[in-house]
Order: C-alpha cells, then structure tokens, then sequence
C-alpha cells in the first residue's frame, strides 16, 4: 500500500490525485490532522487516517500496512525536525519499507546556512539513518510563489523588492513536483539518493521581474536590498524574527530569521540548481517560469495600484 502524509495540503492532495491514477483506491492511505476534509477522497475507497507528527502515539497505528510512504514535509519552523523524527520512527516501527520526502535545493550545501535547509538537512541524515530504502526530492523554489506571492505586490507598486541579488533559482511548479514525488513512491527512481526538482530553466529575480513587467504592462523595476533593509522591512510590518508557537499576530506566517536567510542563500548561490528529474521520475516536461506568471496574471491587481491608492490617500488629508 502507498501512504501520503499532509494530505489536506495542497502538494500532498495533488499527489493524491496522480497517484490515484496509476493504483487503485483501496491500496492508498493518506493521513492528515483533518480528516473530514478528505471526506471526498475516503468516498471513493481511499483509506483516510488521522496523525498527528505533534501526536507520536497517533503515527505508528497511521502508517499501519503501508509499504511506501511519501512523507510530505510540514511547515512548522523551530518544530519541524522534531516532526519528522517522530514521522520517521513511526514509518520504521510500522514496517514501512520505503520512504520519500520532500526536501528543498540547497540542503546538501554544507555552507548553506538558510533555516529552511539547515532544517531539512537534519531530516535528511535521520533519512539515511533509519535504516529505511529513502529518496530525498529537494524541490527547488515554488513558481508558484513568486506568481501568485511577490509579483502581484510588484505590480501594485511598480517595484520588486528583495534580499535575492543576483542569484539563480530554477523555479518550479508544484504540480512538477508533485508528479515527481509520485513517481518515486511508484518506484520509478534509484533508491538511497537525493534527487534535486527543478524546473527547465535558472532565473534570477531581476529576469522574473522583467517577466511579471512584460506579461502585467506595469512598468515594475527590480530593486536589490541588504539583509539589513529586509529585517527592517518585516519588522516594520510586525513580522517576528525568531518562530513563534503562535504567529497569528504576524502578517505572514513566517519569521523574518527564515526569510532573509532563504534570500540570502539564493543571492549567494546556494539555491542555484538545474536537472532533468521532473523527466525522469515524473515522465513530463517541467512548466517554465513564465507560464505560471501568464496563468496567474489574472489574478494581479491594475498597474499601480497601491501608489494610486497612496496618491488618493494624500489628496484626502491635504482637503481635510
């Protein structure tokens, strides 16, 4: 039987679906904290399950028959190692054979000091420690992300602003990615290595940035800052730099320190990567970068929207 783990998530739920294409319903687990959620999923025979990585006792009876297993990372920074150790040792004690996870590029750079991938590193060893056959898929930055994320903001203000200097990313769906965890939990990769998931080409922001300017019509100029300047900025916003338990007082629901740190590991190269896994394991051509920008253009607001908004906001207060 095939586990996926997350699966009220977006990622997990689209892996769902294509795994759902390949094997029958009654072979599939897939386990979540919110397992109504899944309701439609368990209508059509798949095996829905409650586990809790926070929950260790909730894991071992979840995994419970399942002999490959696509442990979806959680979200959770400053938790998430102890997350995965709890998911892992419940895979082994429940007699998991095979384990995926989704890991990020960047994370078998020793040097690379960006939160995110310290923490997925350390998941990773315990990877190569349990003793289980393992792929690590580290996905490269969303596209995603950057469409439906930054470049509406850009639009609105006519600039994109960040730490990312000149450093490459090969963004990638996550449809790509996806499908590229799918065809590993089906078999299709060598087993005990990491895979990197990239999509077709490297960008850098300045060149995501003349993109969003081409396909929106805005004039958006692209606008490096330090480290420095980024805190600035989040904390200004409200934004905490350490993780905390509770982030529901934050604007964004994550910390400045794994922010910064991510743009600074992309400005330095240590996300720059580029390979041909999405063909290997997932049997597609990656998406480019600009036809994820095209498909969420729709979604962006008028060029200029904020400094019309600001401008309108002046013109009040200087009539009252």
């Amino acid at each position: 039987m095939y586990l996926i783990t997350g699966a009220s998530g977006g990622l997990a739920q689209t892996a769902a679906e294509l795994l759902l294409e390949s094997v029958p319903a009654d072979q599939v687990i897939l386990t979540t904290r919110a397992p109504g959620k899944l309701q439609a999923f368990a209508d059509r025979g798949v095996h829905v399950r409650y586990a809790d990585f926070a929950a260790p006792d909730s894991l071992e009876s979840a995994f419970a028959g399942a002999q490959r297993m696509l442990l979806v990372s959680t979200a959770q920074v400053g938790s998430r190692i102890g997350f995965h150790r709890n998911a892992i040792e419940a895979a082994r004690r429940a007699g998991v054979q095979y384990l995926a996870y989704t890991s990020i590029v960047g994370a078998g750079t020793e040097g690379n000091d960006a939160v995110v991938c310290v923490e997925h590193r350390a998941t990773e060893a315990m990877l190569r420690e349990s003793g289980l056959r393992w792929n690590a898929l580290r996905d490269s930055q969303y596209a995603e992300a950057v469409a439906y994320f930054v470049a509406p903001g850009a639009v609105a203000m006519g600039q994109m602003v960040g730490a990312w200097g000149e450093g490459t990313v090969g963004f990638v769906a996550r449809e790509d990615c996806a499908a590229t965890a799918v065809g590993a939990l089906l078999g299709r990769g060598e087993d005990n290595r990491a895979y990197e998931v990239t999509g077709p080409e490297e960008l850098t922001y300045r060149q995501v940035c003349a993109m969003v300017s081409e396909i929106s019509g805005a004039d958006v100029g692209y606008v490096p800052i330090s480290d420095e300047e980024q805190y600035a900025a989040f904390d200004a916003m409200g934004v905490p730099r350490e993780y905390q338990n509770d982030m529901s007082s934050s604007p964004i629901p994550w910390n400045s320190d794994d922010m910064v740190s991510f743009s600074r590991a992309i400005r330095v190269g240590h996300m720059s990567s580029l390979s041909d896994t999405v063909l290997t394991l997932a049997g597609r051509t990656p998406r480019s970068m600009r036809s994820v920008l095209e498909e969420a253009a729709a979604t962006w607001p008028p060029a200029g929207a904020a400094l019309q908004a600001a401008a309108a906001d002046s013109v009040a207060e200087a009539a009252l």
